[in-house]
């Protein structure tokens, strides 16, 4: 693996500190002075790597949502069976939520509030194809409900970042037979 640059390095502290300053004070509470000194650059140094502060948010979430979908489709095969496939790809989602937890409340913040811009989101959604590639076939062979796809996220994935957070803030502890029931949960939801 080749040596992060001192561009890259700077780069990687500032996409660091924006994630962690809007998890802990939201979006509009984190100013680009903030995200400067948090990661040990100075602020004009943000205007190497973003245009301005929805430039910067927009690059990370976009950034993230790419290394998200990456973790939960890398075992997944578009020619697996339906709930076989469904089954790889929510148990790797909860896995990502659940090892990279800072990163999976990032995305939570960006996708249940505005300070995503529209284009930026169009992007990540594209990052989900092969879940909603998956879930056409399934509706297309009868084994899916045949509704929107974000009703299906809503079921489905969703409730993942709900016990993401519970987990995180200490009310409840997910364990292997926690995350079964709650896989079980996912699928008769959706499931035709």
């Amino acid at each position: 693996m080749a040596e992060l640059t001192k561009g890259e390095i700077k780069r990687n502290a500032l996409v660091k500190a924006t994630i962690e300053l809007v998890n802990n004070s939201g979006f509009h509470a984190a100013p680009m002075s903030k995200i400067a000194k948090m990661a040990n650059v100075s602020p004009a140094t943000i205007y190497l790597y973003f245009e301005n502060k929805q430039d910067l948010v927009n690059q990370v979430y976009i950034e993230v949502k790419a290394a998200f979908t990456e973790y939960a489709f890398e075992s997944f095969d578009p020619k697996m069976e339906v709930e076989e496939g469904f089954e790889i790809i929510w148990k790797r989602i909860a896995d990502f939520k659940l090892k990279e937890c800072e990163e999976a409340m990032f995305l939570a913040q960006c996708d249940n509030t505005p300070m995503i811009d529209e284009p930026s989101r169009q992007q990540g959604i594209k990052h989900l194809q092969p879940l909603l590639d998956l879930w056409e076939r399934g509706k297309n062979e009868g084994k899916i409900k045949p509704l929107s796809d974000y009703i299906l996220y809503a079921y489905a994935i969703n409730p993942l970042s709900f016990l993401m957070i519970a987990q995180k803030r200490g009310g409840f502890q997910l364990n292997e037979d926690h995350l079964e029931e709650a896989y079980q949960s996912a699928w008769s939801s959706i499931k035709k």
